[in-house]
């Protein structure tokens, strides 16, 4: 603020100093231009297409782990217990070179149940877990 003393009429005149404002104004023009060149997002992993033959790959038959209503596990509809299903898979993917498995719930099954189902599948060594819905099989 600047004051004038004297002249035609007495008193004071107050004039804002715009010079700090510009000053704010370039730093934040320095931090704008510098932010966008140093941001890295995440990576993202794009679909490709396959490079094996349909004939090729319809003779693997595909693991589906499935979580009933009471709790109970299945591999491909044969019984598992919760204790056997990471040394079961382990055998089923030992021979496998696609470690690709599905996972089927029941509507009523809880998503922790789902989890540690995924856990124990990542444990034995699959790569990629699918989960199979109801409306993802009838092919909506």
């Amino acid at each position: 603020m600047g004051m004038v003393i004297g002249g035609a009429r007495r008193g004071t005149l107050s004039e804002m100093n715009v010079v700090p404002l510009i000053d704010i104004l370039l730093v934040l023009l320095v931090i704008f231009m510098i932010i966008p060149t140093h941001q890295k997002g995440l990576d993202a992993q794009i679909p490709q297409q396959s490079t094996q033959r349909y004939e090729e790959t319809k003779h693997e038959v595909v693991v589906v782990v499935q979580v009933m209503a009471d709790g109970t596990l299945r591999i491909n509809q044969r019984p598992v217990t919760w204790e056997t299903l990471g040394g079961r898979l382990e055998e089923v993917f030992k021979v496998r070179a696609s470690r690709t498995a599905f996972i089927r719930g029941d509507a009523p099954v809880e998503f922790r149940v789902v989890a540690k189902v995924i856990d124990l599948m990542r444990t034995a060594g699959i790569a990629s877990v699918g989960l199979l819905t109801p409306d993802l099989e009838k092919g909506l």
